[in-house]
């Protein structure tokens, strides 16, 4: 059951240009899977609705979570420091598919397989956690990820990856581009590609798979009221396969999501 606990904080640290990472422990914090997020409540008044925000990697009791100052919000988390307590819920949505059956397939096997994590911005902290457990499954692991100027994450990457590619809109670290660029004119191929990033990113790489015949698995980006599926602030439109065909539907992103795969997005509406 989804509840909200009281959580102590480990760390709140910059690792780059108002970038932060906090861990923060509770032993009510539960089995956490890749790409889930939690929300967070700061504590002042005026802002009711909680920040969420994805789980960048998780231990037994503890997460760590990775976000930028884009505002009043992040900014106040910004403030906290180690002994503070925060309240935090327990992980929400529904993660990558990594295990069990989709889109009519058993999934559970990845041994031999090699499978490229992609992200961009701060789509990139989640990929931590999922290129954890993707080794775990015995995938041969790559990343790609793209910034805007700095990098981060990418010691973290390297413990599970056996490539980490990196790329910058500005040229200044890696390849010169975005993530999606470096993936094509590298030639980083996998048998499923994972993502989170930009809305613009996760079409193009969407597209990219399709064209390729492979499952392409995204994460996505959409403002969000409660993160329990109560308030329907944060769909998207689904292609979903019924006895009389396919049709479209409005799917909840915190509650059917955040994580569709690209062939089931309604990319241009």
């Amino acid at each position: 059951m989804k509840k909200v606990v009281w959580g102590n904080i480990l760390c709140n640290d910059p690792i780059a240009k108002d970038v932060y990472k906090m861990q923060i422990q509770s032993s009510e914090m539960g089995p956490v899977k890749a790409g889930q997020f939690v929300n967070i409540y700061l504590e002042d008044k005026s802002m009711l609705l909680p920040r969420p925000l994805s789980i960048c990697d998780a231990e037994e009791d503890s997460i760590t979570i990775v976000y930028r100052i884009a505002g009043k919000g992040t900014r106040e988390l910004s403030a906290y420091q180690a002994m503070n307590q925060i309240r935090v819920s327990t992980p929400l949505g529904n993660g990558y598919f990594i295990e069990g059956t989709a889109l009519g397939g058993q999934i559970d096997d990845y041994s031999g397989k090699t499978v490229v994590v992609a992200g961009g911005g701060i789509g990139v902290p989640p990929m931590v956690l999922l290129a954890r457990r993707l080794k775990e499954k015995g995938a041969e692991v790559l990343a790609a990820v793209g910034f805007q100027e700095e990098p981060f994450l990418i010691e973290e990457l390297k413990q599970y990856c056996r490539e980490v590619h990196v790329a910058t809109d500005r040229g200044t670290c890696g390849f010169h581009g975005n993530a999606v660029q470096m993936i094509k004119e590298k030639r980083i191929d996998a048998d499923e590609y994972f993502s989170c990033g930009p809305k613009v990113m996760l079409k193009a790489l969407s597209d990219f798979c399709t064209e390729k015949r492979i499952h392409c698995q995204v994460s996505l980006e959409e403002r969000m009221g409660c993160g329990y599926g109560a308030c329907v602030g944060c769909t998207c439109k689904i292609k979903v396969k019924t006895n009389q065909g396919m049709e479209i539907q409005q799917k909840g992103v915190c509650k059917h999501g955040p994580v569709f795969f690209g062939e089931e997005v309604v990319w241009d509406e």
